[in-house]
């Protein structure tokens, strides 16, 4: 008996020792991530249909290239409202609703841009759909940001721009299908069976909970204690996610009440403008930089420029037949969705930062070949299939890479690195300037090729997205596996490179002397004297 007693203690002792089991993913946290993410697909099926419905719009309406532009692109400028006041409103009335009032506010937009009669109604439809989108796209990433834990929040908070992708394959797709419609009526259903999708979200998010950060900052500990206990992978996890929530909102660790009172200064935005941008601290100024960087640089390397206008690049590129433009602008939406699926996979495995300059990377050769492959065409008097090709092929592989990095990082990185007080506000500053970029872009595309050829507009984007990968590599730490309210201590430090290469070059070193230096012998002593030595990493080597 005593032996088989010193046995259970013997091995309780070494498996002690024993490396933790990675958790299982959290169901729950899942499929609230894909709900609140669901109202992505409004602003991606929206840029999809435009890109075919244009097409037809023009011809009905008869309006020129420079109405189209801004039929197209304002959307994106409209969203500006949205994204300015979605960090406000959901401090106010809290993630969950806000998301509920996007896709009231896109409902309403899909039916005026449906039953539009002529240009000015249409444009009212994409003023109201913008304010809609611009709350979507704020919201959705800060929401599933604040409900996914550390281990897969990368994979959760990359939903945002699976659904885009997925709503631009709808797009893609709904044109080629109704394009046999009459000219009237093909075009109208198009814009105006957007509003479908938003009918259905409005019902299914009532079912969702409400983000634990901001039930923390209204005082309700209790239930945001039950969503961090569904949401976390363990209930350990839960506790210390509620404490490290509480010590960033100002509450006293001591303070466990279900419902507490709490200083309303702060929890609803007031003083919030005044620490992001008059007095930031270092720390807060990098992760400005970081967070509106990324989300510049986003739309400035030219996607919406592809994913709007993708039937005049073919056009351009020699195809003239308009089932065989949207065709083959079905494939780049299909190249593009597969690409973010993978790419969601891989963000909290690789890491953030070498899929992001991994994909920048590969965007450069890409723009720069179809610059190349647009250019041949357009100084040829013949017809080069090698050429139209190329330029095929390097439109697919643009938006591949630009999808397994660049496009679901910012939403990913942007929603998760500023201070719990700063989110909304930080996020829905860093969703302006995206919007505002896709915006002057997308408005400007058409002007821009005629002034500069449509292969030089390539070679600009191409230099742009140079710059775009030296910022990444210059300016945004490594976030993957640390928890929300852990971030901000790895910003600030201008040294943060250097110290990372010297960790690795640290921890290369003990992969070479086989970890010598980093074990050490533990004796574990029980209470009748059996001596149990066990061999372990010490404090220094993790």
């Amino acid at each position: 008996m005593a032996k088989a007693e010193r046995s259970d203690q013997q091995l309780e002792s070494i498996t002690d020792f024993d490396p933790q089991k990675k958790p299982k993913r959290n169901k729950y946290a899942f499929s609230c991530a894909i709900l609140a993410s669901m109202t992505s697909i409004l602003l991606g099926y929206d840029i999809g249909v435009m890109s075919g419905a244009a097409i037809f719009i023009k011809e009905d309406l008869k309006i020129n290239d420079v109405q189209v532009e801004i039929l197209v692109g304002t959307l994106n400028i409209y969203s500006l409202v949205g994204s300015a006041v979605a960090g406000r409103t959901s401090d106010w009335i809290g993630r969950r609703y806000t998301i509920v009032l996007a896709a009231a506010i896109f409902f309403v937009g899909a039916l005026l841009m449906g039953f539009a009669t002529n240009y000015a109604f249409l444009m009212v439809g994409r003023f109201v759909a913008g304010i809609g989108v611009g709350y979507a796209l704020m919201i959705a990433p800060v929401y599933t940001a604040e409900v996914s834990p550390a281990s897969t929040r990368g994979f959760l908070t990359s939903f945002p721009e699976v659904f885009i992708n997925g709503g631009i394959l709808l797009g893609y797709v709904s044109n080629f299908a109704l394009s046999k419609l009459s000219l009237r009526l093909g075009w109208r259903m198009m814009l105006g069976i957007g509003a479908i999708p938003s009918v259905f979200l409005v019902l299914v998010i009532l079912f969702m909970p409400e983000s634990p950060r901001w039930l923390v900052m209204q005082g309700r500990l209790g239930d945001a204690k039950k969503v961090l206990d569904k949401t976390s992978d363990s209930k350990e996890e839960a506790l210390l996610r509620l404490a490290d929530i509480k010590q960033a909102a100002g509450i006293p660790p001591e303070c466990n009440d279900d419902v507490i009172s709490v200083q309303s200064k702060g929890n609803h935005g007031e003083g919030v403008w005044k620490e992001l941008l008059i007095r930031p601290t270092p720390a807060v100024r990098h992760i400005l930089i970081a967070g509106v960087g990324i989300h510049f640089f986003q739309q400035a390397s030219g996607i919406d420029a592809v994913v709007l206008y993708s039937p005049r690049i073919f056009e351009k590129a020699g195809i003239t037949s308009s089932n065989q433009m949207l065709l083959v602008t079905i494939a780049v939406g299909l190249v593009k969705t597969i690409s973010i699926l993978v790419a969601t996979f891989f963000l909290d495995r690789i890491g953030r930062r070498p899929l992001l300059l991994s994909s920048v990377g590969g965007m450069i050769v890409s723009l720069a070949t179809l610059g190349f492959s647009l250019t041949i065409i357009d100084h040829s008097h013949k017809k080069l299939t090698w050429a139209i090709g190329l330029a095929i092929t390097t439109v697919m592989s643009f938006v591949a890479f630009f999808s397994i990095g660049l496009g679901p990082i910012t939403w990913v990185y942007s929603s998760e690195i500023f201070p719990l007080k700063l989110r909304a506000q930080g996020t829905s500053m860093g969703v302006a300037i995206n919007r505002l970029t896709s915006g002057v872009l997308s408005t400007t595309f058409i002007s821009l090729y005629k002034a500069m050829t449509i292969g030089g507009s390539f070679f600009l984007f191409a230099g742009i997205a140079s710059v775009a990968w030296m910022f990444f590599y210059m300016c945004l730490p490594e976030t993957q596996g640390r928890t929300l309210e852990d971030i901000e201590g790895i910003f600030g430090n201008i040294n943060w490179l250097r110290d990372s290469k010297a960790a690795k070059k640290r921890a290369a070193a003990d992969r070479s002397n086989g970890g010598a230096s980093r074990l050490s012998n533990v004796q574990l002593v029980g209470a009748d004297g059996l001596v149990v030595t066990v061999t372990a990493r010490d404090g220094n080597g993790g």
